[in-house]
């Protein structure tokens, strides 16, 4: 029997300098329940990181990943991260939102400021604490 932390596969999709992120469901059992988070998600037995972002936001939201690259991994105690990069080409109305409670193009004073308003939850929601972290780095390169 095998111990190895699960693996997901995520994207930072970029468009005008905002960046599309996903308002996760409010359900408490579910990692960053409720909070701004990427797109994306676990990676299936024999998928390569790559097949797996490329399958999972195509699920997610209808969106067929152009060109795309590795950003980073970012391991902690619970899963393995990896971290895919993407231009995102459709107005944001062209997506299908297939998973979560609200999508949105986040600009970088909201990932600074770590909240961003929901109009379908009509309220301002965190973002997700590793999410943030990402999005920091990846604003800072």
């Amino acid at each position: 029997m095998t111990n190895q932390l699960p693996e997901v596969a995520i994207a930072i999709l970029y468009q005008d300098n905002k960046y599309l992120m996903q308002l996760r469901d409010n359900i408490p059992n579910i990692p960053a329940a409720g909070c701004w988070a990427f797109f994306g998600g676990h990676i299936e037995p024999g998928e390569t990181p790559a097949v797996a972002v490329q399958r999972e936001i195509l699920e997610e939201i209808g969106y067929r990943l152009p060109t795309f690259a590795e950003f980073g991994c970012y391991p902690d105690e619970k899963v393995i991260r990896h971290v895919f990069q993407a231009p995102l080409l459709v107005d944001i109305n062209q997506l299908v939102l297939n998973e979560g409670w609200d999508m949105g193009l986040l600009t970088a004073e909201d990932i600074r400021r770590g909240n961003c308003y929901s109009a379908v939850a009509g309220e301002v929601r965190p973002l997700g604490t590793m999410h943030q972290k990402i999005m920091l780095d990846f604003m800072s390169k």
